[in-house]
C-alpha cells in the first residue's frame, strides 16, 4: 500500500509538473504575441492602420509593402544614429531582432491603395526622370534600383505608393537625416542623386512614385 501511494503520489505530481510547464509555455506564447500587438498598435499611431501612412502636418511614411530588409537596415540606422529621428529612435532601441523582423514581416504583407493627391502636372517628368534618369546631372534612372514598378528589393526601398510629401521631404533633407555618424550603409549611394535634383525634380519624381501600386 505504501509502494502504490508513492506511486500515485509521483505520477500526480509529474502531472501537475506537465500542467504547469504547459501552462507556462503558453503564457509565453500569449505574451509574445501580445508584445508584437503592442508594438503593431503603436506604429498604428502614425504609420497608419494598414500601415498606409499619414498625410498630417508631419508627413509619416507608408510601410505597407515595404522590403523587410529595409525596414529592419533603418530600425537599426535609427538606434546606431546613423539616421537622425529622436520619435524613431525611441521606438526603435526597445525592439528585439525578433520584434523587428515580425513587424517588418507584417508590414510587408499589407497592401493598401496609395493616397495618391500628389500634383499631377509633373508626373510625366517624374516618370521620365525615374525610368532615364538625368545623365547631364549625374542621376542615375531611380528604376535601375528600385526596380520598374518601384517594389524595390532587399535593402532598396519599395517607393511605390509612398507618401508625396513624405518622399519630397527626405529627399530635399537627405543629408540631415541620413548618413549620420562613421557606418556606411546602403542608403549612402543616394547622397549624391539627392544632392543633384532640384526641388521641381525631386518633387516631380515623388509624385509619379506616389501613384504607382
Amino acid at each position: 500500500m505504501k509502494a502504490a501511494g508513492l506511486r500515485l503520489t509521483l505520477l500526480t505530481a509529474a502531472l501537475a509538473l506537465g500542467f504547469s510547464v504547459s501552462g507556462h509555455a503558453q503564457d509565453m506564447v500569449v505574451h509574445a504575441k501580445g508584445g508584437l500587438e503592442a508594438k503593431l498598435e503603436y506604429c498604428k499611431t502614425c504609420h497608419g492602420l494598414s500601415g498606409q501612412g499619414y498625410l498630417g502636418y508631419f508627413p509619416m511614411p507608408r510601410l505597407a509593402g515595404q522590403q523587410p530588409e529595409y525596414i529592419e537596415a533603418q530600425l537599426r540606422a535609427f538606434i546606431e544614429r546613423r539616421r537622425t529621428n529622436p520619435i524613431m529612435f525611441n521606438v526603435a532601441h526597445v525592439l528585439s531582432p525578433s520584434i523587428m523582423t515580425a513587424l517588418a514581416t507584417h508590414f510587408r504583407g499589407l497592401n493598401p491603395r496609395p493616397f495618391g493627391g500628389a500634383p499631377r502636372g509633373s508626373i510625366a517628368a517624374g516618370k521620365r526622370i525615374y525610368e532615364e534618369g538625368l545623365p547631364e546631372s549625374n542621376v542615375p534612372a531611380c528604376s535601375a534600383c528600385h526596380g520598374t514598378e518601384g517594389k524595390g528589393q532587399n535593402e532598396i526601398p519599395r517607393l511605390a505608393g509612398q507618401v508625396y510629401a513624405y518622399t519630397v521631404g527626405q529627399l530635399t533633407g537627405w543629408k540631415t537625416e541620413r548618413g549620420q555618424g562613421s557606418a556606411v550603409d546602403t542608403s549612402a549611394i543616394m547622397a549624391p542623386t539627392a544632392h543633384n535634383l532640384t526641388r521641381s525634380q525631386v518633387e516631380a519624381v515623388a509624385a509619379y512614385v506616389s501613384y504607382l501600386q
